[in-house]
């Protein structure tokens, strides 16, 4: 697993439930030391000995462990850049979604080794979607539920989304568009404050 995605995980954990259960988590999972390396690659196992011990700790299923991380990858202040990257994605929530497909693209093009899931959007009607994440690591589905809910929240979205079930290499998401504009969105200004014109 890619450093990347184990900071991400040691990063949500820290910033949600503080650091002494972090360092719990380390040496529950018996990592042999306290931070991971972002440009490094780490065994799998190591990943899911994590996983497991965060949801011993915290007395909480894997999967809702998974999709707070994707809700705090989008939400948290922290990852604004994430969060203005996928914003790019559209205007609405509804683009957003269209562009998901060329996200693991756009994802090697900032980092040519992390090795994202491909995502696959069908367009059931101008409000129903069924979005297949294929992935040989069993919970990515779980994380972009997480992500998606956060995106819709941030476009000011009313959207019901499930997590439709696993097979093989794939995990399936439902997405129903409820109100594309329930309420107002998160600020979104094209520009980062102190670049570009006033």
């Amino acid at each position: 697993m890619h450093g990347l995605v184990n900071r991400a995980i040691q990063s949500f954990l820290r910033d949600t439930y503080g650091v002494d259960l972090w360092l719990r988590v380390t040496q529950d999972a018996r990592l042999g030391f306290t931070s991971f390396e972002t440009m490094q690659t780490y065994p799998d196992a190591m990943t899911e000995a994590v996983l497991g011990a965060a949801a011993r700790r915290l007395a909480r299923p894997r999967e809702v462990i998974l999709e707070d991380l994707g809700n705090y990858l989008v939400s948290h202040p922290n990852l604004e850049a994430l969060r203005r990257l996928l914003r790019f994605g559209g205007v609405t929530f509804a683009d957003f979604l269209q562009s998901l497909d060329d996200l693991p693209g756009r994802a090697r093009m900032a980092v040519p080794e992390l090795d994202m899931p491909q995502l696959d959007l069908a367009a059931l009607s101008d409000r129903q979607f069924r979005l297949t994440c294929c992935s040989p690591w069993p919970g990515y589905g779980h994380v972009m539920v997480g992500i998606l809910r956060a995106m819709a929240d941030d476009y000011g979205a009313l959207a019901v989304l499930e997590h439709a079930g696993s097979a093989a290499d794939e995990e399936t998401i439902t997405i129903d568009l409820l109100e594309p504009r329930f309420a107002v969105g998160r600020p979104f200004p094209l520009t980062i404050r102190g670049v570009g014109h006033g």
